[in-house]
């Protein structure tokens, strides 16, 4: 067992340290870490990370190679590496739903276990929604369903109906898009609450806003993961963690970060 300094503060007991975990998962996003960097990354955070985003269609600019090589070092750290939905909104967008298959199969082989759904860019009905991510699993490939739009705002009503489509269809998860959580710098508790009450925690992966969305400031962000842990406490899951910010999510998730303690030794406080 690795010795840690400090082992005189206790960590929270709530926080699951084994992998596979199936709550408390971090989601980091990746829009072109070079594996150099992503490896000195790992080395440091790997036991803290579960799922890689290669984001947008990002794929489609790597060598086969290289892009394999990244694939492998995730693996060696117990971390899935996926493709981000918004490169199987393209492909749809410009060769038709029919091409879907064709890229499932190149995302198998080049090592991918899993694909994001989504429908930023292409709206999905829901038979278009199930049929996509039906397809996905046909080929061996677990699917994450995001639900949410960056653009229109939506009911709980529909968020949920769309999470029970992604589920219903085989999907493993449920990816809670950011912009429809956080408006103005105010979270939508109420969204929070209706998703948190429909379905088991492990299904639903809430994710933080970042510069894509228009007018998204650092304080948003910090303001979303401290009402994701503060209201799902250390065993939040959240998802779209920038690189730079995968250690200090974990000091947050512990405690140790701007949070802080909500209970006082005696004659302190």
């Amino acid at each position: 067992m690795p010795k840690f300094p400090f082992e005189m503060v206790p960590l929270p007991e709530e926080r699951s340290t084994l992998k596979p975990r199936t709550t408390g998962l971090t989601m980091m996003v990746d829009f072109g870490v070079p594996v150099g960097k992503l490896e000195d990354l790992l080395v440091l955070v790997g036991p803290h990370v579960d799922l890689i985003k290669i984001a947008v269609g990002s794929a489609r600019l790597y060598r086969e190679t290289y892009l394999g090589q990244k694939i492998r070092l995730c693996e060696g750290y117990d971390v899935k590496p996926f493709i981000g939905g918004q490169f199987l909104e393209y492909v749809v967008a410009t060769q038709g739903f029919e091409a879907a298959p064709a890229f499932y199969k190149e995302a198998k082989r080049m090592g991918f276990e899993a694909v994001e759904v989504s429908d930023n860019c292409v709206p999905l009905s829901a038979n278009q929604r199930k049929t996509l991510i039906s397809q996905g699993v046909d080929a061996g490939l677990e699917i994450h369903g995001e639900i949410g739009s960056k653009d229109i705002k939506q009911t709980a009503e529909v968020l949920i109906g769309q999470a029970h489509d992604c589920l219903d269809a085989g999907a493993d998860v449920v990816l809670v898009e950011a912009a429809e959580m956080i408006i103005d710098g105010e979270v939508q508790e109420h969204l929070i609450a209706a998703l948190e009450s429909e379905f088991p925690r492990e299904k639903v992966i809430y994710e933080l806003p970042g510069p894509w969305i228009k007018g998204v400031t650092l304080s948003d962000v910090y303001q979303m993961k401290k009402f994701l842990i503060e209201r799902f406490g250390p065993d939040a899951n959240i998802a779209n963690v920038l690189p730079d910010d995968v250690f200090e999510t974990e000091a947050l998730r512990c405690g140790l970060s701007v949070i802080g303690p909500k209970e006082f030794a005696p004659g302190v406080g």
